[in-house]
């Protein structure tokens, strides 16, 4: 008596848990990328933002050179100051009509002592006077 036998082919698919350790590599491939991405995002806000505080800086500057002082306020490198009686002011010195806010939407923050000046950004904390600041 012969009988054909039959082989039984092993069932083509996955199973359930090959299918769930794809989905936990998935998971944390996607975390990792996630991270690498915030990482770069904060470090870009904070390149930008060195990048407008120094043309700031050059602005502040050549202000400086024309009228001998630094300007009272940062909108003098957009609109001519009312005390300049002697025509020094050769601006705008800022190109935009309005000056820029750093990334993290607060306005730049500008302190003149006498003849000088500081510019800087108070950083992702919204807090000047922290470590996050970031100065020219």
């Amino acid at each position: 008596m012969s009988r054909n036998r039959r082989h039984r082919r092993p069932a083509a698919g996955f199973t359930l848990i090959e299918v769930l350790l794809v989905l936990v590599i998935l998971v944390i491939l996607g975390s990792l990328a996630g991270v690498s991405i915030f990482s770069a995002q904060k470090q870009a806000s904070v390149n930008a933002a060195k990048t407008q505080v120094g043309l700031i800086d050059n602005a502040l500057k050549m202000y400086q050179l024309n009228m001998n002082k630094p300007p009272a306020s940062l909108d003098n490198l957009i609109n001519q100051p009312s005390d300049d009686k002697n025509g020094k002011w050769q601006g705008p010195y800022w190109e935009d009509p309005t000056m820029p806010i750093d990334p993290w939407d607060n306005e730049y923050q500008y302190e003149v002592t006498g003849a000088t000046y500081k510019v800087w950004s108070m950083g992702p904390d919204g807090a000047s006077g922290t470590d996050d600041d970031i100065s020219g």
